[in-house]
């Protein structure tokens, strides 16, 4: 028999640690080993429990959810799921613990915090599961490749995309996604990306890559060009799409129903890419939990477009292109760190 997943629960709150105890350990799979509410607490009982996954709230007592973090993933890496409040400061210091090597993160309820978790009780069992069987590892930071100034944008900037670069990505997709911005230079194509994300972490999360890349990253809104330089990331809860109108693309966006489970869906995005672009596309799948891209990227491929998934050592979770290599959806397999590159290098191809 295999033995339960053994869970420590760290947050200043004693309902929410009650109430988290009690949701995780109704799964038999799962098994509680302590609730504490400080991470000096939690360190000791680390020590004499050795969990496999932690449950972090961000704002914690006496010591910062961050620093902690920091501290456990350079002294003693494990798999660590981030309680968030849907705030812009939670916000910026829940993307900052992805940053440091958090595995993902579940947002606390805005009220009804029983009433609300149990609503979200399998998407929280689900994470601390696939952490459990996911490699902890810090994500040390990649340097960020110089750009143009700022302050001047050159005529590239604002001519529209010959080219687009579609992204999906959800668990371990906001430092994936940053790290292929990173790669790539100002007057890449323009690029439309769904990150599974709350709606009032988007923003921020698009703000953060906009500042640590080469390229122009906003929060999508329906009617946006889609311009050579520029990125585009999906709003929570609002699926994305492009549309041609002329010589142009432009993103639409809808609140139609959740698809493969999801609002945004890398599969919505990627079946317009597909119906709007054909080959002139790219799609990119990257890591996440479930199957949400594979069958978009699947009709990427067959309209012709060149279609990459992230290959299983470097993912976080090999869910969704894991399921687009077994449908045979990705026309190539490719490391984290290389897919950058395999962008240039198709783009100048293509020109």
């Amino acid at each position: 028999m295999t033995r339960p997943i053994r869970v420590l629960v760290v947050d200043d709150s004693a309902l929410m640690r009650k109430l988290l105890t009690e949701l995780l350990a109704s799964d038999p799979a799962i098994e509680v080993v302590g609730a504490v509410a400080d991470p000096f607490q939690a360190r000791d009982l680390i020590k004499a429990t050795s969990p496999d996954v932690l449950t972090l709230d961000v704002e914690m007592p006496r010591m910062d959810g961050l620093t902690f973090l920091r501290n456990l993933m350079r002294l003693r890496p494990m798999p660590v799921v981030m309680v968030s409040s849907l705030t812009e400061s939670s916000a910026d210091v829940t993307l900052a613990a992805l940053e440091l090597g958090a595995f993902d993160f579940v947002t606390k309820p805005r009220l009804d915090l029983a009433r609300g978790l149990s609503a979200v009780a399998r998407d929280i069992v689900a994470k601390v599961k696939a952490a459990a069987a996911s490699r902890a590892r810090p994500r040390p930071r990649a340097p960020r490749r110089p750009g143009p100034p700022v302050a001047v944008r050159s005529i590239d900037a604002v001519r529209l995309t010959d080219q687009v670069i579609a992204i999906g990505a959800s668990t371990g997709g906001t430092e994936a996604i940053a790290e292929v911005l990173r790669g790539l230079p100002a007057d890449a194509p323009g690029v439309v990306i769904v990150q599974h994300i709350p709606p009032e972490f988007s923003r921020r999360f698009a703000a953060r890559l906009d500042r640590d890349s080469a390229l122009s990253v906003r929060e999508a809104q329906d009617g946006d060009e889609v311009l050579v330089g520029h990125a585009y990331i999906a709003p929570g809860d609002r699926h994305l799409r492009i549309v041609r109108s002329g010589a142009r693309w432009q993103c639409r966006l809808g609140t139609e129903p959740p698809v493969s489970g999801h609002r945004p869906s890398a599969d919505v995005l990627f079946e317009s890419v597909a119906q709007h672009a054909g080959r002139n596309a790219i799609g990119v799948l990257l890591t996440g939990m479930g199957v949400d891209g594979a069958r978009g990227l699947g009709a990427m491929r067959e309209a012709g477009a060149v279609t990459i998934a992230q290959d299983r050592d470097s993912s976080v979770v090999w869910g969704m292109p894991g399921e687009a290599v077994k449908r045979g959806a990705a026309s190539e397999v490719v490391a984290l760190g290389d897919v950058a590159g395999r962008l240039v290098t198709l783009n100048r191809r293509a020109a």
